[in-house]
């Protein structure tokens, strides 16, 4: 009987993972959430990218994306029979067909929302005489489509579907055709009535109309290309000006012959809806250049040869697609920077595992090597027992992203995991193996405060200050946003940068350590000249932990200001827009709110303040030769000056004083108007006794005076008015008026152009045209509802937190808001495991310590005492140095930096704003600083107790451990 061979020694990886199982569930888990956030980010990015793009499509709306494949109908070089036939159901549908067909990836076609048929391209008159016309001179026009699948989208409200039951021509005396229920009640046209629609090669077209539908979806692509066949159109004649009626006729798709015998041109037509449900964010390129190619490319060709060689492709959605390209161009770099900086922050926290797990299996390593073992065998094993944890967590990680952002590519996150998963796996055997490859001694002193940087390290920090210049100064000169794809050198600066000031740092950092020990050590007290030593030990104090804290304290306090900077980019632009907290206006200037709407709006809930404005757009001012000429784009506004003097201060646009715009008792405007040969009585009830009027303070005492009002304008009309006192014409009324400051934007007309602030009690008429109301919890339905039992009609309410959340119209702004903010909370968990990771590493040393100095009389308070100093120096120069250093990388960058696309999704020539420059936080660069004194302080207080609930008996066993500092 064969015996079985029983291994001399037990396997390697599973004696050492049996020993420690607690380090490598710890290890596990901490690969599993770095491969899980290495996986998830190209996941979340292409995810709101995806969607942005498919939105985009969407919002465009049919008009915006339809292709429009157009083509001439036969001509007369073909025999008659022929050119009926093409015209046919049949045919136009095998061409469609065609054209879906050869449709490039990733360019699709929606067959629930497209159409096709033929339809006349000249709209052609019908003179029937019980046919609505506006003014009795021009009969309305009709156009005649024969749209194919009219049954599909139309639920039929009277009558039947119009049908061809015998092979229509051109000579056809009389077709069927419905109408859309709108164009029956605009054209008085019931079912059976008949249209007689003039020939161009025959006689008078008999269209009977046999049905009344209604469209199922009216704002879909089959009705919106051409809102026409949907809705009649009151047009304007561009000769005379009189008005006229356009509607359409839907025909039956094989009655389309009959269209070559009247005068209306007809054309073939194939309108095939964008299908964007389908589309992923790398489809953008291609499918731009594939459009392209269709409209006057290659595509082309194959376009017509299924519809004929001169067909003709229409589409704007090379345009939709450009606007989403150039807003994914401004977002993505800036999202960038947050990926590298987490990203590096995990490299140094895993970099810094590795080395306290080869910090605490020293000795069995220099045991192995001491005995003859090799560095590729040591590190072979060492590479193998990291394996076994590290594969599995990063396999679960990737598992873990794929069920948490299911909507992208595999091959991106399988990448992070797998990168994630290698440095892993090499972290611990470099770590272990370099060190080793000389003999080591023990005894020896690696203090901070007296170590001597080599040459080769000089270099190479030296190398990395050349990269982070170069990095700082191409963002600075370029911007983030400003290549055709992401800069990695660009967006590292902010890592780069938190690099060198570790490094600077970790040089900087013994000069503090000496100056202090001098007087701590003639004290009388040990604990703060112990505490100082143990600061200036760099095995917690090296440049690795430190580059860790910086970076990430770095990355809180990027991420935190550009999240800061896009919500006061956004408050702005809210506040541009409104200029209050709510806006209501009139549908006209020369009407007016209705009475009581400045009552109703005071009494709404929420509404601390309602300051009225009169807005007059028909301004006259002098011209250089003193001749008064209309001053288009230039405004009146008559305010209240009292309140809208406290607007302006809570506001801030163009703060004016109450007495920059109060008009002097005396006459009034009353004088000034019969300075022009009018008059008016001086009395209170010259005013309207309207509540919307703006406070006129009635009576002669309250009146202006008559020689000049004080008024407040923009810079271009007070070059244009001077020093001295002018006259104006507007329709609140003649006045004159002396310039007494000049602003560049005020409340009453926050979006910016020219204007003229005055006090309305100088004003005529001056009916209440705007509120501005102010309250920070102010309800736009409740003041709507408020307003709107005053009796007026079309008045609009515009809240500015309305006008906020209007400018986040865009998924891959929450995209990106929401991985700045992953980034955020990322960065404070790696901070806190490298400042845990940097404090385990000498934990044994320190417990040893607390130890000894317990049998000399050391106390439990003097210990946590001395453990609390001894962390406070590093994380006073994390804390410190991470908010500078996130300060000077914000300043430093902010030139290169723009957020107003991330903030608005606007471009910049259209954005309310002329800018979202980045700025420095305080709130993000302070708290985390904070939070890491607290927490360094916290951590030592812990192990303060976990060292003295211990014991010293453990901690002092002769042989155990190596005390040799």
């Amino acid at each position: 009987m064969r015996s079985r061979t029983v291994p001399a020694v037990a396997p390697w990886v599973r004696t050492h993972l049996r020993t420690a199982p607690g380090a490598a569930c710890a290890l596990a888990l901490l690969l599993a959430l770095t491969a899980f956030l290495a996986a998830a980010f190209p996941r979340a990015v292409e995810s709101y990218e995806t969607e942005g793009l498919r939105q985009a499509v969407t919002a465009a709306g049919p008009r915006g994306t339809v292709l429009e494949v157009t083509a001439p109908v036969p001509g007369l070089e073909l025999p008659q029979p022929a050119r009926e036939k093409d015209m046919r159901a049949g045919t136009v549908s095998a061409v469609r067909r065609g054209i879906v067909k050869g449709l490039p990836l990733p360019v699709r076609a929606d067959p629930t929302e497209s159409s096709y048929g033929v339809r006349t391209t000249v709209a052609v008159p019908v003179t029937d005489p019980w046919l609505p016309r506006p003014t009795r001179m021009l009969p309305p026009l009709f156009q005649l489509a024969a749209q194919a699948e009219l049954d599909r989208h139309t639920v039929l409200r009277s009558g039947r579907h119009p049908v061809a039951r015998e092979p229509v021509t051109a000579r056809t005396a009389q077709v069927e055709a419905a109408v859309t229920t709108q164009t029956a009640k605009a054209m008085r046209i019931k079912v059976g009535s008949v249209l007689h629609v003039p020939g161009q090669t025959r006689g008078t077209l008999a269209v009977r109309v046999t049905g009344i539908v209604e469209p199922l979806r009216p704002q879909g692509g089959y009705w919106s290309v051409d809102p026409l066949l949907r809705t009649p159109a009151l047009e304007v004649a561009p000769e005379t000006g009189d008005p006229y009626w356009k509607a359409s006729l839907l025909l039956p798709p094989d009655a389309a012959p009959v269209l070559l015998g009247v005068a209306g041109e007809p054309e073939y037509y194939w309108r095939l809806a964008a299908d964007g449900g389908r589309l992923r964010a790398q489809d953008a390129e291609a499918l731009s250049e594939q459009v392209a190619s269709l409209s006057r490319g290659p595509g082309l060709l194959s376009v017509r040869e299924a519809a004929g060689s001169n067909a003709a492709l229409r589409t704007n959605l090379t345009a939709v697609i450009a606007s989403y390209t150039s807003l994914r161009s401004a977002i993505a770099p800036v999202v960038a920077v947050a990926a590298v900086g987490i990203g590096a922050v995990a490299a140094v926290v895993l970099a810094m595992t590795g080395g306290l797990i080869a910090a605490r299996r020293r000795a069995e390593l220099a045991l192995l090597r001491s005995r003859g073992g090799s560095l590729r065998g040591i590190g072979g094993r060492l590479l193998a027992e990291t394996a076994v944890v590290a594969v599995p967590s990063a396999a679960l990680g990737l598992l873990a992203a794929l069920l948490a952002v299911p909507d992208a590519r595999l091959l991106p996150s399988l990448a992070g995991a797998a990168v994630v998963a290698v440095f892993a796996c090499a972290a611990l055997p470099v770590r272990a193996v370099v060190p080793h490859r000389k003999p080591q001694a023990y005894g020896g002193r690696d203090d901070l405060a007296s170590a001597r940087p080599s040459r080769r390290r000089t270099v190479a920090e030296l190398t990395l200050v050349v990269l982070a210049v170069g990095a700082v100064a191409a963002l600075r000169r370029r911007g983030v946003g400003s290549t055709d794809g992401t800069d990695f050198l660009v967006s590292s600066a902010p890592v780069l940068v938190g690099l060198i000031a570790a490094l600077v740092l970790v040089r900087l950092y013994p000069l503090p350590l000496r100056w202090a020990a001098r007087p701590v050590g003639r004290s009388r007290g040990a604990i703060g000249f112990l505490s100082l030593a143990r600061a200036g030990r760099s095995s917690a104090t090296g440049a690795l932990p430190l580059l860790a804290l910086l970076v990430a304290l770095t990355t809180a306090g990027f991420g935190g200001s550009v999240l800061a900077g896009v919500s006061a980019a956004r408050d702005r632009a809210a506040l541009l827009t409104t200029g209050a907290d709510a806006r209501v206006t009139a549908p006209a200037t020369a009407v007016g709110l209705p009475a009581g709407a400045t009552d109703a709006a005071r009494g709404t809930e929420g509404v601390r303040e309602v300051t009225p404005v009169h807005v007059a757009d028909q301004v006259s001012l002098p011209d250089a030769k003193g001749n008064l000429t209309e001053a288009k784009g230039v405004r009146l506004l008559g305010v209240e000056p009292g309140s809208y003097a406290r607007l302006t201060a809570r506001t801030g646009l163009g703060p004016v004083g109450a007495g920059e715009l109060t008009c002097t008792p005396g006459e009034g405007a009353g004088a000034t108007d019969r300075a022009r040969g009018t008059s008016r009585p001086a009395t209170a009830t010259s005013r309207p006794a309207d509540t919307t009027s703006l406070p006129a303070r009635a009576t002669d005492a309250h009146r202006c005076s008559g020689t000049a009002l004080p008024v407040v304008t923009s810079p271009a009309v007070a070059a244009r008015l001077g020093d001295g006192p002018q006259r104006i014409e507007s329709t609140a009324g003649n006045i004159t008026v002396r310039v007494t400051a000049v602003r560049d934007l005020t409340p009453a007309l926050p979006a910016g152009g020219d204007f003229l602030l005055v006090d309305t009690a100088g004003l005529s008429r001056a009916p209440a045209t705007a509120l501005l109301v102010t309250g920070g919890s102010v309800s736009g339905e409740q003041l709507r509802a408020a307003v709107g039992r005053t009796g007026g009609k079309n008045i609009a309410v515009q809240t500015r937190a309305e006008a906020r959340a209007a400018y986040v119209d865009s998924p891959m702004q929450e995209g990106a808001e929401q991985v700045y903010a992953a980034a955020i909370v990322a960065g404070g968990g790696y901070a806190v495991l490298a400042l845990l990771l940097s404090l385990l590493q000498t934990s044994p040393e320190r417990a040893t310590l607390l130890a000894r100095l317990r049998t000399m009389g050391l106390t439990t308070g003097q210990g946590r005492q001395l453990l609390g100093l001894e962390a406070l120096p590093q994380a006073l120069l994390a804390a410190v140095g991470g908010a500078l250093v996130g300060w000077a990388t914000i300043v430093l960058l902010a030139p290169g930096v723009d957020l107003v696309r991330l903030a608005l999704a606007a471009a910049p020539g259209f954005a309310p704003v002329d800018g979202a420059p980045l700025r420095a936080d305080a709130w993000s660069l302070g708290v985390p600083a904070l939070c890491v004194v607290l927490l360094a302080g916290a951590i030592a207080a812990v192990q303060a107790w976990w060292a003295g609930s211990r014991g010293s008996v453990n901690e002092l066993r002769a042989g155990e451990r190596q005390y040799t500092r």
